[in-house]
């Protein structure tokens, strides 16, 4: 498996390209795969990560992606009663045997499609959300492309067999880290390993197995289809770690978890996140010509980098800062940087910004200076 890492700045969140350097990575029985970081959202290792193929169930991220953001935004809420339309209710494959007319909470909903891969529990929060499901599919693919998922096309919720309807295990990924990243509430529901719905009557089993045995799991979807196999998302944190294993195309269920596992304990045995500070206190920038004299520079981003573990003894930092700057600054200018070093190598840099803005003084502000200062002097 190839091993992956980029330089690059997301969202504040900054990759360590020098965990390049790890141990040869698993061999795993997939079709593809890929190992991803969740906070920088690094590439540990990857195999055909941008092949396009059926993601059978593991479709349901995005769908819960969706789920998720609607509840979050307040369009809709837990408590709120869904009222199952005959097409959700007519979806084969996992299901958990919706009637047509029949009303369940949007919770339970949550529960069928996150615990047992229910095919017309998420058509009925689809059509719940956006109308109907063709109108929550674009909404699906609108969201694909804001996240970069240039390897996707999807045609509907479920990722039930249709035709165009394909993915690639680095676009899961990338849903998958959206999902628990910013909504780290899905774990409520991808951690059940046993749970009911309708009043303790219907009994509901975790398909993803590593849920059950794979210490610190944290979800995340699983999916199987004829003609994509067997398919898995699986994430799990240790240490303040939390990892993305994708698998597409495994040739039995038992594969698809060996693999992630496999993936995922590759990932914990080699890699860990620091925080890493100046080995000084970072000094203030003068500034000429400003209403205050000086500014004080902080780390633009989290201070938290993805590094190999046998790095760890190695990590020093070094400042590069502006000796002095004109007014007007503004709120987040740059002002410098801090290199991060493992040994000889540069692991990465974090720019320094202006901690607030400073305003140019004015000419009467000059001249009550002036004054000040003449007073003080004598």
């Amino acid at each position: 498996m190839k091993r992956t890492l980029a330089v690059l700045l997301c969202a504040g969140l900054l990759v360590c390209p020098a965990a390049a350097a790890a141990a040869d990575s698993p061999q795993v029985e997939a079709a593809a795969a890929v190992l991803m970081e969740k906070e920088t959202g690094t590439v540990l290792c990857e195999q055909n990560a941008h092949d396009k193929r059926e993601p059978a169930s593991v479709t349901k991220i995005m769908t819960l992606l969706l789920v998720m953001e609607a509840l979050d935004e307040g369009r809709m809420a837990l408590t709120d009663q869904v009222t199952v339309s005959a097409r959700a209710a007519s979806m084969g494959g996992s299901q958990v045997y919706l009637k047509e007319g029949e009303q369940m909470s949007v919770e339970e909903l949550i529960k069928a499609v996150a615990v047992v891969s229910g095919n017309d529990a998420a058509v009925a929060l689809a059509e719940h959300i956006a109308g109907s499901e063709e109108a929550f599919v674009a909404r699906m693919n609108e969201r694909a492309a804001q996240l970069g998922m240039a390897d996707t096309n999807f045609v509907n919720c479920t990722g039930l067999p249709a035709a165009g309807h394909l993915t690639s295990a680095y676009d899961i990924a990338l849903m998958s880290r959206e999902l628990i990243l910013n909504h780290p509430n899905i774990r409520q529901y991808s951690t059940i390993w046993m749970d009911t719905i309708r009043g303790d009557s219907f009994q509901l089993a975790n398909t993803n197995k590593l849920v059950r045995y794979y210490e610190g799991c944290t979800g995340l979807k699983t999916g199987s289809t004829d003609s994509a196999l067997y398919c898995l998302s699986a994430t799990a944190e240790r240490e303040g770690m939390e990892l993305i294993a994708v698998v597409l195309g495994s040739p039995t269920s038992a594969q698809r978890f060996s693999a992630a596992q496999a993936l995922l304990t590759y990932g914990f045995a080699n890699y860990t996140l620091v925080d890493v500070r100046p080995d000084q206190a970072i000094p203030p920038v003068a500034v000429s010509l400003g209403v205050t004299d000086t500014v004080q520079p902080v780390l633009e981003s989290g201070s938290r980098i993805l590094v190999e573990k046998s790095q760890l003894n190695q990590i020093t930092t070094s400042l590069q800062l502006s000796e002095d700057v004109e007014a007007p600054v503004e709120q987040g200018q740059k002002l410098g940087e801090l290199t991060v070093s493992a040994g000889d190598t540069k692991l990465c840099t974090i720019p320094l910004v202006a901690d607030q803005a400073v305003d140019r003084v004015t000419v009467p502000g000059l001249f009550l200076r002036l004054v000040r200062n003449l007073f003080l002097a004598g």
